[in-house]
């Protein structure tokens, strides 16, 4: 009898219901296109259906359209904190993950009533997706497997934004959030020269010497692979 070849396995899924986060609709309140975009890949692939918001303002317009199943909400903006965001939806009933490059930030998240917390970059693909499954499903428990990296995000949000980031950063007036901006950006695409240049970024010079850097990199972007 002739050999009966192995079957080939699908690349894909199969179905929509092998999906964990298919159905849900969930919320990116994010400033950098940079950090969305990782976001987008991860999630996206999940099943889910993603809005964007880029501000306070643009969020609560969403709103006022739809109700996310989860909202992901970081907590520097252009105008205002996400933690008032995030009060706001979570004494709606609505679960909420805090999300910053800054440490310091997961108190700052869980005590404005966030559900939980994610440090930029993001770590594990597939923590990711088992937390908010069992948030808006409550399908759990949470149980810990294989740990898989986060995808890149795009190069060219990445240039989008720290073309953003120059700009910001000489700009007349309180060089807070762009400092903030900047450094948040630096430690989601693992620039860790870049953010501690902005760590120590205290004076005008300091802050010439960053734009350096930005334009830099900015070169690397654009030349030929």
């Amino acid at each position: 009898m002739p050999h009966r070849p192995y079957p080939v396995l699908p690349t894909v899924p199969p179905g929509a219901s092998d999906l964990p986060l298919q159905g849900q609709t969930l919320m990116i309140v994010d400033d950098s296109r940079f950090t969305c975009d990782a976001l987008r890949l991860i999630l996206s692939r999940a099943g889910a259906k993603l809005r964007r918001a880029e501000s306070l303002e643009i969020a609560r317009l969403h709103l006022n359209c739809y109700r996310p199943d989860l909202a992901i909400v970081d907590l520097g903006l252009p105008d205002g904190r996400g933690e008032d965001l995030i009060a706001e939806l979570s004494a709606q009933g609505f679960p909420v993950l805090g999300l910053s490059g800054d440490p310091d930030g997961r108190d700052l998240a869980l005590d404005a009533g966030a559900a939980g917390f994610l440090e930029k970059p993001i770590g594990s693909v597939a923590g990711l997706v088992r937390l908010i499954r069992q948030l808006t499903t409550g399908v759990g428990p949470i149980e810990k497997g294989e740990d898989m990296p986060a995808p890149s995000g795009d190069p060219m949000a990445l240039r989008d934004d720290l073309a953003r980031a120059a700009t910001l950063i000489t700009a007349p007036g309180d060089p807070t959030y762009a400092r903030a901006f900047l450094q948040s950006l630096a430690r989601a695409s693992g620039d860790l020269a870049l953010e501690q240049a902005v760590r120590h970024s205290s004076t005008p010079f300091d802050r010439a010497k960053l734009v350096q850097l930005i334009e830099n990199r900015l070169a690397a972007l654009q030349s030929p692979a």
